[in-house]
């Protein structure tokens, strides 16, 4: 191989992460500060939105300190399953949509997620 970037394996961790964390917080804020109006539009209970979005925002945290790092993956790995099956059973939603966001973006997420359970999340981090 012409480059060596091997050596650049933890920073991409730090960054694959921190993209991780941000799509997670970004979608866990509406569930901490709507779980009522978010119940209604999934169809699902007031608290357990809530609590969804509480695992969110914690395991977020957890990602961008580098802090218990595959739990942290494990969690938001069992929210994409969660989210691929209310798609696609519940919901209909299309792998991939115009209109909407289908359950393509779930999948990435959910890969990302197992990637860092498998691999840990690099060294850096407060470990």
């Amino acid at each position: 191989m012409i480059f060596e970037l091997s050596q650049f394996s933890d920073i991409t961790f730090l960054i694959l992460r921190l993209v991780i964390a941000v799509i997670f917080v970004y979608h866990a804020l509406p569930k901490l500060t709507n779980a009522k109006g978010m119940s209604q539009m999934m169809g699902m209970p007031a608290g357990m939105i809530f609590v969804l979005g509480l695992v969110e925002s914690i395991s977020s945290l957890g990602l961008i300190f580098g802090v218990y790092i595959q739990i942290a993956a494990f969690l938001l790995a069992m929210v994409m399953v969660g989210a691929i099956y209310f798609k696609m059973v519940k919901w209909h939603v299309p792998f991939a949509a115009m209109d909407k966001t289908g359950w393509e973006f779930d999948l990435i997420l959910l890969a990302a997620n197992i990637f860092i359970l498998v691999n840990g999340g690099g060294a850096i981090g407060i470990q």
